[in-house]
């Protein structure tokens, strides 16, 4: 009975520790390549606003991050830097700065949803039309998926 109940019990934690190490490294395999930074560099030189990601923001942690520049051209967002991977992250523009989960919770409603974030080492998202960059000040990087805050920038 006792190597039965020891059977379940470390088969479960070998269990539960591939299916989280499956949800972490999903999205890094299949994430598309990077943009080169040559192109980032290039479109970033057309910014209106630039803001800097930063990994020591109140609702950062050790495995939701970003770091570096962001620009904001009329048409493009391009972001010069890394993101923690993760699944199903989502670009938003804020009316005010956030840095965590309740924050970000408080003025969902009224963010633009810009896009998907499919890239870790750099981003290039064009900006849908009718979304005004100068009617807002913050770029944030969301997790849908487990409604977890990545990072944010105030750009103006």
């Amino acid at each position: 009975m006792f190597r039965f109940v020891r059977f379940l019990v470390t088969h479960g934690i070998a269990l539960a520790i591939g299916f989280g190490l499956g949800i972490y490294f999903l999205p890094i395999l299949t994430a598309p390549a990077d943009p080169d930074a040559a192109t980032l560099e290039q479109q970033a030189e057309a910014a209106t606003f630039t803001g800097t990601f930063t990994r020591d923001l109140d609702g950062s942690d050790f495995l939701h991050w970003g770091e570096g520049m962001i620009s904001l051209t009329p048409t493009m967002i391009v972001h010069e830097g890394a993101l923690a991977p993760g699944p199903d992250y989502k670009l938003y523009l804020t009316q005010s700065f956030v840095e965590n989960e309740a924050q970000f919770n408080a003025v969902k409603a009224e963010a633009a949803l810009v896009g998907d974030v499919k890239t870790f080492g750099g981003i290039l998202l064009d900006i849908p039309s009718g979304i005004d960059i100068h009617a807002y000040d913050t770029v944030v990087i969301w997790c849908e998926s487990f409604g977890e805050f990545i990072t944010a920038a105030k750009y103006q």
